[in-house]
């Protein structure tokens, strides 16, 4: 007669099959009800780590381009090879009985052990410090190490960066005449070894993509709530504060400025706002647009539109003196009196320079008003002198 099987006398036969399917497959593909006897001892096997996962645990040796790590109760863990010289500084410091934190890289590796990475677990810790510095929105001093034309790249943790041009504070931001990239980098490239006050605004491990903000972490709310106050139409007394060859910027009150486009500083032609305004100087503006955070304003709208007299006096096919004030790729631009103007088609000469020959900048010759529609604005002329 058998002797009887000690685990069959104790726990059945039927609890020795799933004792040997859990030493056969994963602990997440065993399936037993939760009423069942072995129900709880499967509950607390835990799982073994993947690749990806960290995990910690105790040196236990160091071999020359080796270090074991133990992994209870799933085994020893093994950090050698390149993965070993990317720790290198890290390791030669390490001693028998440090607990390190490393990252799986292959749960089955050579000769059974865990391969793991240090150096990933640190670019894991990096990346959960930076999404921890989000929540906080910790500011950090870093100087720009170079610039392109959307931004400056920057370094933290030994990750690079990027602040784009947009996020930078409106004292550093580029203001450059109708966004001229070569420009805008010019004045990026200021920036660049100057430590400025930034957070961290996104963190994407999976992408490597880590984005800064200059702007304070309130600014845009406080800004919206701003412009908030305002509406289309408003007309407001603020102080200019920056021009430019596109315009003129005015604050409206503390932390909201808003641009006069060149083409909104006066009825006449502008060639340079520089004769029309200076910087501190208060002037009234009209609200005309706000969009995407930004507000455009209008010097030329709080004055009368002379166009509008001009109705009155001019028609289709009367002749007038007018005065060249402007060459374009089109013509020339004359103008009938201030603030109406029409355009001199090129078509009308030989050539552009037939045309600047004949009609000079500043001198008056007649013209036959060819289209009229002061509604929209617009006027041609046609030259009714003697060509050269």
């Amino acid at each position: 007669m058998a002797e009887p099987n000690f685990a069959e006398a104790t726990l059945g036969k039927e609890a020795i099959v799933v004792a040997e399917k859990v030493r056969a497959s994963p602990p997440a593909t065993i399936h037993v009800p939760s009423d069942h006897p072995m129900a709880g001892l499967i509950e607390s096997i835990p799982t073994p780590p993947s690749s990806g996962d960290l995990i910690e645990g105790a040196i236990i040796a160091i071999e020359r381009g080796k270090v074991y790590v133990d992994l209870p109760p799933f085994g020893t863990g093994i950090i050698y090879g390149r993965e070993y010289l990317n720790a290198a500084d890290v390791l030669r410091k390490a001693n028998v009985g440090d607990l390190i934190s490393a990252k799986v890289v292959d749960s089955e590796g050579v000769d059974g052990y865990i391969e793991l990475s240090l150096k990933e677990a640190r670019q894991a810790a990096i990346w959960g410090e930076a999404e921890q510095a989000i929540a906080g929105q910790t500011v950090y001093a870093i100087a720009p190490e170079e610039a392109n034309k959307g931004g400056l790249i920057l370094s933290w943790q030994g990750i690079q960066g990027f602040l784009p041009a947009s996020q930078l504070a409106k004292e550093h931001y580029p203001r450059v005449p109708e966004g001229d990239k070569d420009k805008i980098l010019s004045e990026l490239g200021k920036l660049v070894g100057i430590p400025l006050s930034v957070r961290i605004i996104t963190a994407d491990a999976k992408e490597g993509k880590l984005i800064f903000s200059e702007r304070a972490g309130d600014e845009a709310e406080e800004k919206a709530s701003l412009i908030d106050k305002y509406r289309v139409g408003d007309e407001v007394l603020g102080e200019v504060t920056g021009i430019v060859d596109f315009g003129v910027f005015v604050k409206l009150e503390a932390g909201l400025e808003g641009l006069v486009h060149i083409s909104e500083l006066d009825w006449g032609l502008v060639e340079d706002p520089h004769a029309l305004v200076t910087v501190g100087e208060s002037v009234r503006v009209k609200v005309i647009d706000i969009k995407d955070g930004k507000v455009s304003l209008s010097i030329k709208a709080l004055k009368e539109n002379p166009w509008h007299a001009a109705a009155a006096r001019y028609k289709k096919d009367m002749e007038v003196p007018g005065v060249i004030i402007k060459y374009n790729k089109h013509g020339a631009l004359a103008s009938i009196e201030e603030g109406v103007a029409g355009l001199v088609h090129v078509s009308e000469f030989e050539s552009p320079a037939a045309l600047r020959e004949t009609l000079e900048l500043g001198s008056t010759y007649p013209f036959t008003i060819t289209l009229f529609e002061p509604e929209a604005q617009r006027m041609t002329l046609s030259f009714a002198g003697k060509k050269k």
